[in-house]
C-alpha cells in the first residue's frame, strides 16, 4: 500500500479528516513523499474519532452497512462502521490461516465461532469472514454458538463426525474452558484454533494442543491481531509460530530482540493494505477501513520487524525455521501497558504469571485465569498476590498454593529480569489465594476477564 496515495484518498473524501487537517494547518498537496507522510500529525480515539460526527469519518460522509461497537479498557462505546467490502480484504487474513495451516482447501470444516455475538466486532464479524472464505470455494460450513458452552458443547459432538476438522474461533481463555470442561473425544474431531484478543505463550500453545489433541502446535492453532477500529491486522503464519518458539525457549534473545521481558504475539502483516509504523514503543497503522485511519495511534505496545532483518537475526543465533513463507514483515504486540503492576519497581506483566500456571506439574489443577495484585498488609508492607482459579472440581489446599506459588516464582525468575534483581530475595514468593470455579468476586462466568486490580 502506498501511504502517500491512500493519504491523499482520505484527505479527499473524508469530511473529518479535511477538518483534522486543516486544524493543524497541513495542506494534502504538502504531502508528496514518504518523509512528508510520517511528519503529519497522528490520529487517535481522543483527537480524531470522537471529535467528529459518525458520517464525516466515513468515506463520502455515508456510513457503512454494518456497525460494530467497542468500549475498550475505558468503558465509552465506540462504532466502528465498515462494509461488505472492507470484510473481503480481512477475510484474506482468516484464509491465510485457514489455507496454509488448516489446509481447508481440501478438508470440508466446519467453523465454531465462540466469540460474543451481538454489536461487538469479534462474533459476527468472524461469521461474515468465515462465509466469505466458502464464497470462494472454501469447504467451510459455519455455526456460531457464541459464548454459550453449553450450546458449544452441544453442537460440536452433534456435528463434527461429518466434517474432516473442526475449528474453533475464540478468545484464548475461553477456547482453553470449553476444552478443559469437558471429557469430550477431542482428539477424533481433528481440532484447530483461531484466537484473538489476547497475548499467550507458547507454553499455552502446547498445554492446550496436547488436551485438544492437535499434533501440530505451530499448524494447528493461529492467533490474529485485530481490533474494533479495523478489523484484523495481521495473523500468525507457521513461520512466525516457528520463530516465536524459538525465542520462547530462550528469554534472553527475546529481551534482545523485542527488548522486554515477555513474550508479544508476532504476526505477520500485508503491506499491500496496512501501513505500520512504530512511535516510542507503540503501533501506528494507517489502512482504508469503513472508517479510515491515517497514522493512527492504537496504543498498542509493540513494533515493526522486516522480514529480512528477523530471519537474519534468527540465523544470527543458530535458528532456521522450516517455514519459508511468506516474505512479508512482522509486527509484534504486547498488548497494553496498564495491565502490568508495579513491584519493588519491577514491572510484573500478566504473560510471566500465565506460563508459571501452564507448567505441567500445576496446570491440571487450575484454569489458567488469575488476578494479580500489590497488596498491602497492616504493617504497610506490600505483597505480590496472585488469586487464581481453580479447575472445576478442585478445592482450595495448602499444597496446591505452595505448587503453584513456586511454579510461578520459577518463571518470574526466569523471564522477568527487573523482577529477579529488583525485588529482595525475601519477598519475592507471591502470595496465593485459590478460588473455586466462577467464584463470583474474581472470575464471575460470562464477563470478560480483567488480569489485574
Amino acid at each position: 500500500m502506498d501511504p502517500v496515495e491512500l493519504f491523499h484518498q482520505v484527505a479527499q473524501t473524508v469530511p473529518a479528516y479535511q477538518a483534522f487537517l486543516a486544524e493543524h494547518r497541513i495542506a494534502p498537496q504538502d504531502v508528496t513523499t514518504l518523509q512528508d507522510f510520517v511528519r503529519v500529525p497522528m490520529t487517535s480515539k481522543e483527537n480524531y474519532t470522537r471529535r467528529h460526527p459518525l458520517p464525516d469519518l466515513c468515506r463520502n460522509g455515508v456510513i457503512g452497512d454494518i456497525i460494530a461497537v467497542s468500549s475498550g479498557s475505558t468503558g465509552v462505546p465506540s462504532f466502528w462502521p465498515r462494509s461488505a467490502d472492507d470484510e473481503r480484504v480481512i477475510a484474506a487474513r482468516f484464509e491465510e490461516v485457514f489455507r496454509d495451516s488448516f489446509d481447508a482447501r481440501e478438508r470440508r470444516t466446519l467453523a465454531v465461532v465462540c466469540f460474543a455475538l451481538g454489536t461487538w466486532v469479534g462474533g459476527l464479524f468472524t461469521v461474515n469472514c468465515c462465509r466469505h472464505l466458502a464464497e470462494r470455494g472454501y469447504p467451510i460450513t459455519v455455526v456460531a454458538p457464541g459464548t454459550d458452552r453449553r450450546e458449544i458443547l452441544r453442537v460440536i459432538p452433534e456435528l463434527a463426525p461429518h466434517f474432516d476438522q473442526v475449528v474453533l474461533l475464540g478468545y484464548p481463555p475461553f477456547l482453553k474452558n470449553v476444552i478443559d470442561t469437558e471429557d469430550l473425544p477431542w482428539a477424533d474431531w481433528n481440532i484447530r484454533l483461531v484466537t484473538a484478543g489476547e497475548v499467550f505463550s507458547e507454553e499455552w500453545r502446547s498445554l492446550v494442543a496436547q488436551r485438544a489433541g492437535i499434533a501440530d502446535p505451530v499448524k494447528g492453532i493461529a492467533s490474529l491481531y485485530g481490533t474494533a477500529d479495523a478489523g484484523v491486522l495481521g495473523n500468525e503464519t507457521p513461520l512466525s509460530v516457528e520463530l516465536r518458539r524459538f525465542l520462547s525457549a530462550r528469554p534472553d534473545i527475546a529481551r534482545e530482540l523485542f527488548g522486554e521481558s515477555r513474550l508479544p504475539t508476532l504476526v505477520q502483516y500485508d503491506p499491500d493494505v496496512r501501513f505500520f509504523e512504530e512511535h516510542q514503543g507503540t503501533l501506528l497503522f494507517s489502512g482504508d477501513n469503513g472508517i479510515p485511519l491515517i497514522r493512527y495511534h492504537i496504543a498498542d505496545e509493540g513494533g515493526v520487524v522486516p522480514y529480512d532483518d528477523l530471519l537474519g537475526f534468527a540465523r544470527r543465533h543458530g535458528f532456521e525455521p522450516e517455514a519459508k513463507g511468506p516474505e512479508r514483515p512482522f509486527v509484534y504486540v504486547f498488548g497494553r501497558a496498564h495491565f502490568t503492576v508495579s513491584y519493588y519497581g519491577a514491572n510484573v506483566y500478566p504473560e510471566n504469571i500465565a506460563i508459571g500456571l501452564e507448567q505441567p506439574e500445576v496446570s491440571g489443577s487450575v484454569t489458567g485465569k488469575f488476578v494479580m495484585e500489590v497488596v498491602e498488609d497492616a504493617q504497610r508492607d506490600r505483597h505480590l498476590t496472585i488469586t487464581v482459579e481453580l479447575a472445576p472440581g478442585e478445592k482450595p489446599s495448602d499444597g496446591t498454593a505452595q505448587a503453584v506459588g513456586e511454579s510461578i516464582l520459577a518463571q518470574l525468575l526466569r523471564l522477568n529480569s527487573e523482577f529477579a534483581n529488583y525485588v529482595p530475595a525475601s519477598q519475592q514468593m507471591p502470595f496465593i489465594r485459590l478460588r473455586e470455579t466462577g467464584d463470583p468476586e474474581y472470575f464471575p462466568p460470562g464477563a470478560k476477564h480483567r488480569y489485574t486490580r
